[in-house]
């Protein structure tokens, strides 16, 4: 009984004692809102947000994957086949088949495709299989190499399934996405991913106005032109590209945004070719470097070098020394954002721009006008005026306006030659141009200023 009663006593005196103590930390000053803790949750704890976006992708899954093709390029063309390829072929039909495979994405329901001009190019044949396995052969209705964009076209008496095009400047950073496509022939492949990055220029050098989306989806041959849609099932890109040091997936893909590849598709459709407007300045995106060289505090935005005379820029009185900061809102931190931007505009429209001068913030409208140059193989090339053409008795031909091929130069081909043909095709604008690649060169006619035809041979 002794012990018993030793017991409860213990019992009920540390009762007391945890009371005490409790009531003591409850009132005292230190809460655990002082040290930052009230936000932070443990690894294993399972956090439910209802307003957080859905990962469930089967819906977007459901509306897109009908719609995405296989893309089936046959080609037998000597006109596209190397010469050192042709060389062991004496007769045309007698180049063996070349066979080249990717994606398309249907986006009307009468059968209108786009895909990327990779895929397609050099094409003889061109035949597209459906998600229920029809196929169909297609037509050819435009492309624009510059952005790696072709618009196909397939004819059925049925309604198709189509993807609706997404608004892609306002995807964001960590985006949810899914590509769809035809990897390695695998038909109706679906991987997901988040947006990586945007605006991204594979290569600064090569005169090309890239501004990629950038997803870890994986991609991989045969992807290419397929589509890239958000969690609601709507196309913001065509997948185009990977950046890969084995050929295979390894982490980045890369898209051209929706409303570029739009304006290109209704361009195609509209106009027959690209309609691509100008703002007429020549510069380079900041950075400390850049700023400490030109001496300004800026080290983002568009540092404007030169202007280009008869321009848009140049009749709204921007300046060189100016920084672009932002078009129609969109904060402009690198080339990439400047250039993808304008290519979803067209001749004639107009664009407002912020900048700053002298340290302050200004705003202008600026027109823009359809570009009438083109950079190829170390060359500027202007399309020809009609006093030009009256001049030479030709209807057609792009002028040297700056020449920096030594080659050439070393050839006696300078500023005033006019091209006239590339590998025998007649030259008329400046798309023309963008069909041909400078490693592809076989031979380019020019006339002199003096009026004498000279052609020169590359192979």
């Amino acid at each position: 009984m002794k012990l018993f009663l030793k017991y409860l006593l213990i019992g009920v005196l540390s009762g007391f004692i945890s009371i005490y103590f409790y009531n003591y930390y409850d009132k005292s000053e230190i809460k655990f809102n002082d040290l930052n803790y009230s936000n932070s949750i443990p690894v294993n704890y399972l956090y439910s947000n209802k307003n957080s976006i859905s990962t469930d992708f089967t819906v977007a899954a459901e509306k897109t994957i009908d719609a995405v093709v296989h893309v089936k390029n046959t080609s037998r063309s000597s006109s596209n086949t190397p010469s050192w390829y042709r060389f062991f072929y004496e007769e045309e039909s007698d180049i063996p088949e070349r066979i080249g495979t990717g994606s398309g994405v249907i986006v009307s329901p009468d059968g209108y495709i786009i895909t990327n001009n990779h895929v397609i190019d050099g094409y003889s044949e061109i035949e597209i299989t459906t998600n229920n396995n029809k196929s169909y052969k297609a037509s050819l209705i435009g492309t624009d190499p510059g952005t790696d964009i072709a618009v196909l076209k397939i004819n059925t008496d049925s309604m198709l399934p189509y993807i609706s095009f997404g608004d892609s400047d306002n995807t964001k950073i960590g985006e949810w996405v899914l590509a769809v496509g035809n990897p390695f022939n695998l038909n109706s492949t679906v991987t997901a991913g988040i947006i990586s990055a945007k605006s991204r220029d594979l290569n600064k050098y090569d005169n090309k106005n890239e501004s990629y989306i950038q997803t870890d989806a994986a991609v991989n041959k045969g992807n290419s032109g397929g589509a890239l849609v958000n969690t609601n099932g709507q196309l913001i890109g065509i997948n185009t590209a990977i950046s890969s040091v084995t050929g295979g997936f390894v982490g980045y893909s890369f898209a051209v945004p929706s409303n570029v590849a739009r304006k290109v598709f209704e361009d195609i459709i509209e106009f027959g070719d690209v309609q691509k407007g100008l703002l007429g300045v020549i510069g380079q995106a900041l950075n400390s470097d850049v700023a400490e060289k030109f001496g300004v505090f800026e080290t983002e935005g568009f540092y404007i070098n030169e202007i280009e005379k008869g321009f848009g820029a140049d009749i709204s009185g921007l300046k060189p020394g100016d920084i672009i900061k932002s078009i129609d809102g969109l904060k402009i931190n690198k080339f990439a954002d400047l250039s993808g931007y304008l290519s979803t505009k067209r001749p004639g429209q107009k664009v407002s721009i912020k900048y700053i001068r002298n340290n302050l913030e200004k705003n202008v409208m600026v027109i823009l006008k359809k570009i009438n140059r083109i950079n190829f193989y170390g060359m500027e090339l202007r399309e020809l005026n009609k006093n030009k053409k009256e001049e030479f008795n030709i209807d057609g031909g792009l002028i040297i306006s700056r020449m920096g091929n030594e080659r050439l130069y070393r050839n006696g081909i300078n500023e005033g030659h006019i091209i006239l043909e590339i590998n025998n095709k007649k030259i008329y604008k400046v798309s023309d141009v963008e069909k041909f690649s400078p490693y592809d060169l076989e031979n380019i006619l020019f006339i002199n200023p003096e009026g004498e035809k000279e052609r020169l041979f590359f192979r």
